[in-house]
């Protein structure tokens, strides 16, 4: 099948970049990249990843001084309890569960 449509969208430069440098690791021009996309979206009949809300609040500039104090208290149970990883392997989980 020909490809002869064409897809406009407008995104962050800096997101673009970054998709584009890994995109260009695998040997994957970013336009088979969206076009495996809208076939997963297809066979899906959705998106193929799960959307939702985090379930915990990462802007803590919008928590009430009591959620913020909730959260310290069990951070610091958990630090008390021995249950902790290094800070290195936090990031990087974090960064994977963002998709930064």
């Amino acid at each position: 099948m020909a490809k002869s449509a064409n897809l406009y969208a407008r995104i962050e430069p800096e997101v673009k970049e970054q998709a584009e440098a890994i995109l260009s690791a695998l040997g994957i021009p970013a336009s088979n990249a969206i076009t495996m996309f809208y076939k997963q979206v297809i066979l899906q009949r959705g998106l193929p990843f799960e959307v939702k809300l985090p379930e915990h609040p990462l802007d803590i500039s919008r928590m009430t001084a009591e959620q913020l104090d909730t959260e310290l208290e069990k951070g610091y149970a958990q630090m008390k309890a021995g249950q902790t990883i290094p800070a290195k392997q936090a990031f990087d989980e974090l960064r994977g569960e963002l998709g930064v």
